[in-house]
């Protein structure tokens, strides 16, 4: 008889074990899934700036022409 006790209490320790480390897993998975949320909006950041520097650089490109064409043409 003890021996049919011990199965279920050897497998209700085996799933508290279980449950326990994929509570675990799942909180490493959401800080690394914050992480990477971080990371992500700081790029969008970034992204948008380097887009404005480029229209600049586009503005200032075609400034130095017309620039250039009327020290040319005068």
């Amino acid at each position: 008889m003890s021996d049919i006790k011990r199965i279920p209490m050897a497998l209700a320790v085996a799933l508290v074990i279980q449950t326990i480390g994929g509570l675990v897993w799942a909180g490493g998975a959401a800080a690394r899934i914050a992480t990477l949320e971080t990371r992500v909006s700081e790029q969008q950041l970034v992204a948008e700036r380097l887009a404005r520097l480029e229209e600049q650089g586009i503005a200032t490109r075609a400034a130095v022409e017309r620039i250039e064409r009327r020290l040319e043409a005068g």
